[in-house]
């Protein structure tokens, strides 16, 4: 995925974020940033509910600092019958004196369709 031929699932300042001991920002609010962003283009191609079933991969490269713009951006790399595997990758924009763009963080997540009783339902056909 290239940041800059893409517009992001969702942009957030990092201003408000809970810091971790080490002054940095939570893993677990970045993860939240990661699933939410996912499920985005998970719900558009299941046209309706979905629900994360796992988090294959979760890569942290880079601290997110408070203050930080974070960018997630994410795509469905593949659908099956009831599934979809999406690919996230979370950029920030630091330090608006000196701007610098950084990958941070990079996941691979998978959403299944579900009707309204939260059973598995199929994937309308991608025409």
């Amino acid at each position: 995925m290239s940041p800059a031929r893409r517009e992001p699932r969702i942009r957030v300042p990092a201003a408000a974020a809970p810091i971790n001991s080490g002054g940095d920002v939570f893993g677990g609010w970045v993860m939240s940033q990661v699933d939410i962003a996912g499920s985005i283009p998970a719900v558009l191609v299941a046209r309706g509910r979905v629900v994360t079933v796992a988090v294959e991969s979760m890569h942290f490269r880079r601290p997110v600092q408070r203050g930080d713009m974070v960018s997630v951006y994410a795509e469905v790399i593949r659908a099956g019958r009831t599934s979809m595997t999406v690919d996230v990758e979370v950029v920030v924009d630091r330090n608006p004196e000196n701007p610098e763009t950084l990958t941070v963080a990079d996941a691979r997540l998978v959403y299944v369709a579900v009707d309204e009783n939260g059973r598995p339902r199929p994937l309308p056909r991608q025409d």
